[in-house]
């Protein structure tokens, strides 16, 4: 045996070398550039005590600097309850498959469909899906849905208030499936609804994708885009914070077709970017067209209730050719952590977090815009955690000194702007502290 920790003999090496006409291992990466290849050993450290493994482990972990974070973007630095982590990393949850056995899956189907319940109650959606990888591939499978749902249309448009990073995903799965997508121009931080109209009137729009809160922080107003997209004969997908949705109009309200959107916002640690859930959810017509797993409940031989997978066979099986997309990956885990987060909270919960976050973010804005050095960059504008302002300060010369000071302070939109998040976990005194730090000489 070449390797112990791979099984193979020699002789099943030379079989299947033989069976695909290469000579030896090394020819399998002829076309490999030489001066990226190994040369010499791995760097792994002579075994170790355990004792000796924790204090290494604890002085690579002290490397990383702990900021309090006044930084949003769609990833926002919510409170995590305990409980979830020791829940979460039960094994049989932490090692759980896809559960194509519904006899010796109950548990696991059991909580995705509690998730697809929640994420309906929470979007006012009928169907959800579980899940996607993030908020920003599940917005691109939503653009897959409307166009597979359209037939002969292939063009979808998207606002410019959606997050940059979405839509640059968004263009990256349009180009490879061929899709036409056509970025619809922001006015004054809000959708120019006037520019979608004229985009609908070119009768090949299959879709139009939006987002609450947007890029911004703003709160649309989404009035009317409903009944225009669908007499045009298009549909409407918004791509929503879960944890906003709590207190804010819902996708259903809004007349959507589809909700999307990233499920970080349901207390996930922001974890140096993952993972993270995506969700999609959308109404019974569409459900069909739907990517992902489906979990139905039922009843088994004995009249007892009982859950299995549903619409299936659209994705990897019998009909794969013909469905939507092809994901097939199953984020579970991360479905699970966001069910009990949400089971957690609560409705009321939930409503608290949105309140004690819109607290402290009127708060910094009326504090930033009071030491005259700030300025709205969208007047008028509602908004519920996050916000941007104008300044005429070095944002770059500020931020490097608030991370001196423990702090992230807000991201650096360009042309002065600067937007912040602020979450229930920021106190007074951390928001009196940043606005010192930031106005100071």
């Amino acid at each position: 045996m070449s390797n112990k920790f791979i099984p193979h003999t020699e002789e099943d090496i030379r079989f299947m070398l033989d069976r695909i006409g290469v000579k030896s291992i090394d020819d399998l990466y002829a076309e490999v550039p030489e001066e990226v290849k190994l040369k010499g050993d791995y760097n792994i450290p002579s075994a170790m005590s355990e004792i000796e493994i924790r204090k290494y482990f604890n002085e690579l972990g002290s490397k990383n600097r702990q900021l309090t974070i006044f930084a949003g973007g769609g990833v926002y630095d919510h409170y995590s309850p305990s409980v979830i982590a020791h829940l979460l990393s039960r094994s049989e949850f932490y090692t759980a498959y896809t559960p194509y056995q519904p006899e010796i899956s109950q548990g696991t189907l059991q909580y995705i469909f509690e998730y697809q319940s929640m994420i309906s109650e929470l979007n006012g959606m009928e169907c959800t899906n579980a899940s996607m990888y993030d908020g920003a591939t599940a917005t691109a499978e939503a653009m897959f849905m409307m166009v597979a749902s359209a037939k002969k249309k292939n063009r979808v448009v998207i606002s410019a208030t959606v997050a940059d990073r979405v839509i640059n995903v968004v263009k990256t799965y349009a180009k490879f499936r061929g899709i036409d997508l056509t970025v619809a121009p922001e006015k004054d931080g809000i959708t120019d609804f006037d520019a979608i109209k004229a985009e609908l009137e070119a009768g090949d729009v299959a879709g139009v994708i939006v987002a609450t809160p947007n890029k911004y922080g703003i709160v649309e107003d989404y009035t009317g885009y409903a009944d225009t997209i669908h007499a045009a004969k298009g549909m409407l997908a918004i791509n929503a914070d879960p944890s906003a949705l709590a207190v804010l109009r819902t996708p259903k309200e809004w007349g959507a077709d589809i909700a999307c959107g990233d499920g970080q916002s349901l207390g996930m640690p922001l974890c140096f970017g993952g993972p993270y859930l995506g969700y999609m959810s959308c109404s019974s017509a569409t459900l069909r067209k739907m990517p992902g797993r489906v979990v139905g409940a039922t009843k088994d031989a004995d009249g007892k209730r009982a859950f299995v997978l549903t619409l299936q066979a659209r994705e990897q099986h019998i009909r794969r050719e013909k469905a939507t997309s092809n994901i097939c990956s199953n984020q579970s885990l991360m479905a699970l952590y966001a069910t009990i987060y949400m089971a957690l909270m609560g409705k009321e919960g939930m409503k608290e977090v949105n309140r004690l976050s819109a607290d402290g973010a009127h708060y910094l804005y009326n504090a930033l815009l009071a030491t005259g050095k700030f300025e709205p960059a969208f007047p008028g504008k509602p908004f519920l955690k996050e916000f941007v302002v104008k300044t005429s300060l070095d944002i770059k010369a500020v931020n490097k000194k608030l991370e001196e000071n423990g702090i992230m302070g807000g991201l650096d939109l360009g042309n002065g702007m600067v937007a912040f998040a602020v979450t229930e976990k920021r106190t007074k005194a951390e928001i009196d502290r940043l606005i010192t730090l930031m106005t100071e000489e």
